[in-house]
Order: structure tokens, then sequence, then C-alpha cells
């Protein structure tokens, strides 16, 4: 089979310079967690066909496996350098303290055998209790993030090369503009949940305005994990569309979401997923689609939130991750 080039998105790298990120990647966030074998093997696959953007975090428990398939890659001629792959991770709630971060990046790139990151992000806009890594977050254990020194410390891991570009994850508007009026280097990227039932378009408009790409994940609702959705598998519209189009449900959602001009991750652990996926670049929606997609499918956010959720109904602390909006 022919090796897939996927299309790419310059994201910014500095005051003047970008970088590229292919906007199709290889996501880790699964549960149950991947057996470490089987994830190794599945990314080495991935590489075969054509994958070379890789997205992780230390609460995924994935990146010594991703790090074991990157290296081994290289290894055997797969690709040609370490440089060809765009690696992503993220600071978790535990380590977004003031001192932390840079020791945090330090042990993620230990884990994936790497002198940089392409991208590291603070995965969610809250912090919780140094040293606590227990998922789901015990309620007690939720903190107010001090943004401005945790983004302070994530500007110094791009200025010590530690990563090339630093973004978020999870940021609403409003909190996304306060880490813009406060960023010497402005965030490259934000990563939000983003699909056809939930599509983000205010987010979108205020990243298109400040040169931010989105970084769409649950595209395809992740179905099966704890935290899916079978809205976007199970939606008329999207069935009707693939049908007409001779494509899967999941083609039609991803190739919507590249329509939107943005990048997305997609978890699959199975080749003849990983090589539909991989099939979205060339067709394309005709304008009565898109716009059928824009309008007759219920907005529904498939909120992550109700991971954290108590006796007493969703934990305040997360709430205010989206200003209410949860």
């Amino acid at each position: 089979m022919s090796l897939t080039t996927v299309p790419t998105l310059a994201i910014r790298s500095g005051p003047s310079g970008h970088h590229s990120m292919p906007v199709l990647g290889f996501g880790t966030a699964a549960s149950p967690l991947p057996e470490p074998t089987m994830l190794k093997e599945t990314v080495i696959e991935a590489i075969k066909l054509g994958y070379r953007h890789f997205d992780t975090s230390p609460r995924y428990q994935t990146e010594e496996p991703i790090g074991e398939a990157l290296a081994e890659a290289v290894s055997l001629g797969l690709v040609r350098s370490r440089s060809e792959f765009f690696v992503t991770t993220k600071l978790w709630c535990a380590d977004a303290h003031g001192g932390l971060v840079v020791p945090a990046i330090k042990r993620s790139l230990k884990n994936l055998k790497l002198d940089y990151l392409d991208l590291y992000i603070i995965h969610w806009p809250v912090s919780s209790k140094p040293g606590k890594y227990k998922f789901p977050i015990d309620e007690d254990d939720f903190m107010p993030m001090d943004f401005e020194v945790v983004w302070s410390e994530m500007e110094e891991c791009q200025r010590l090369g530690l990563a090339k570009c630093i973004g978020v994850s999870n940021f609403s508007c409003k909190k996304l503009q306060h880490i813009l009026s406060i960023a010497t280097i402005p965030p490259s990227v934000n990563q939000v949940e983003m699909s056809p039932i939930w599509q983000q378009r205010k987010l979108r408009e205020l990243c298109r305005s400040n040169d931010i790409v989105v970084t769409a994940y649950s595209v395809l609702g992740s179905r099966g994990a704890f935290w899916g959705t079978p809205k976007i598998m199970e939606s008329d519209v999207l069935k009707e569309i693939a049908e007409a189009k001779e494509k899967t449900v999941a083609q039609v959602s991803m190739r919507w979401a590249y329509e939107q001009g943005v990048s997305m991750v997609v978890k699959s652990f199975t080749k003849e997923r990983l090589e539909e996926n991989l099939k979205i670049f060339d067709w394309s929606l005709t304008e009565d689609e898109t716009q059928r997609i824009s309008t007759e499918i219920p907005q529904f956010r498939n909120v992550h939130g109700e991971v954290y959720t108590s006796k007493k109904g969703p934990i305040k602390s997360v709430a205010e991750m989206w200003d209410g909006e949860i």
C-alpha cells in the first residue's frame, strides 16, 4: 500500500516563526488503557501507513510505548529522522504549579525518549494538588490555576528548546483571552472537543483572529469510552451524507472538521480504521452537505466534566473551566 501524505497546518513557534503540524494526529486517550506492547505495535503500523502526528499525555499513561515506537521506527528506517514526527504531550493538573512545569516536561521527554517536543500544552485550565496523580481527580484536590505563573513557565519550556511550540487545551473563550492578555509568547494551539454535534463556532472564530490553530478531539464522539457519546455515529444527517458519498459516518465527520480549517486527533488501534481515517483528503463535501451539518444537527456538548462528578453533582471547579458553559 502506498504511503499517505497528510496535509499540514502552520502553527506559531515564536514571534515570527512557524512549525508544520500534520492535520491528522494519532490520539491515545483511551478507556480502558491500551496494553503497552499492543500500542507500540499499532503506532509502528500507523507510521508505515503515513501517520506522523502523535498525541499523548502523562494522564493517558501512553508516553513510554509511543517513545519506544518512534525510536524503533527511526532505527528501522521507516523515517529518516525524528524530525519527521510531530509529537504533542501535555502538562497535567498536578504539575500545573510554579516550579513544577519544567520538571514535568523533562519527565515526559524522558518517557518519550526525545530531546524536544513539537508541542507542549496545558491539559486542563485547572490545577490539582501537587504530587497527586489519581484520575478522576478527587473533588477536594482541585485548585484554581495561577495562569500567570504557569504560562510563564510554559514559555520557559519553549525558550529552553524543550518544546518548539506551546499551547493550551480545553480553554474557553474567556480563559483563552486571559492567557492572551498576559502572554509574551501566545499559545499556538487550543486543543478542544469539537465535532458536528459540538461545533465550537465562537471559540474557533476567536482562535482564528489570534493565529491560534484549533485541534479537535472527540471528532467521532469517543464512543465506547466512559466519557463518550453515540450521537455522532448515530446522526441521521451524517448517515444520509455518508450513504450519498459512499463514505463512512466517521469519514464524513472527519472531512467536515478538516474543511473547517482545524487539525484533529483521532484514536484507533486497528489497521482497518487507521487506513479508513487517512482516506478523507481526496474528496470534499458539497455546499449543501456542509450547510446541513451546520444547521440540522442539534448541538450537544459531550462534556468530559462528567468524569468529575460527585454525589452533589458536577464539581464546581470543573464547571469553572468552561466559565459556566459546562
